[in-house]
């Protein structure tokens, strides 16, 4: 697992030790971030259920203003902060070790790229995308990118959000949503 484009590109990103976390796979992630480039530069992301933070030091060395990291694992909060300063991009982040919907329920700020990417039978999807719409946490004409497996299927977006990409990878799938404008 590597930082692929921008200031920390080549750089070799640590993972948490053990099966909870399940990193997103660099072929993934470069498509992933093929759909997204109109929308890094200057962004304010939210890295949820971080695991090593890979989407959200991906998206800081491509030119994002700010990232948050949530995960409620220590080891993960480790991970992140050993490759946000091997990326020398802590300056950029902020780490919360926090439950993700606890997160999303105190929230203060409004975010232009969310990744989400719980783990896959959890069922925190659909509450995940719910409470950043019903907070405000996605600013309007902001993305949503969600990581999803084939047999438990998409997201489902509350009204406010518009499927705007979709593509597969295998079983791994890629939704992107967009905030409608006000």
């Amino acid at each position: 697992m590597r930082v692929i484009s921008g200031t920390a590109r080549g750089l070799r990103l640590v993972s948490p030790p053990g099966e909870d976390t399940r990193p997103t796979l660099d072929r993934v992630k470069e498509a992933l971030f093929s759909m997204l480039t109109p929308y890094v530069r200057g962004a304010r992301v939210l890295d949820l259920f971080a695991g090593s933070g890979a989407l959200g030091i991906e998206a800081l060395s491509r030119g994002a203003q700010r990232a948050v990291f949530v995960d409620k694992s220590r080891e993960a909060e480790a991970a992140v902060r050993a490759n946000l300063e091997k990326a020398r991009l802590a300056d950029k982040a902020e780490l919360r070790r926090c439950d993700a919907l606890g997160y999303l329920a105190s929230a203060s700020e409004s975010f232009s790229l969310v990744f989400l990417d719980p783990p896959y039978e959890s069922g925190l999807y659909d509450k995940a995308i719910s409470e950043i719409t019903r907070r405000g946490l996605l600013v309007p004409g902001g993305i949503v990118a969600a990581e999803w497996d084939a047999p438990i299927g998409p997201p489902k977006a509350p009204p406010e959000l518009e499927p705007v990409r979709d593509r597969h990878y295998g079983r791994v799938n890629i939704t992107l949503f967009r905030r409608k404008p006000e």
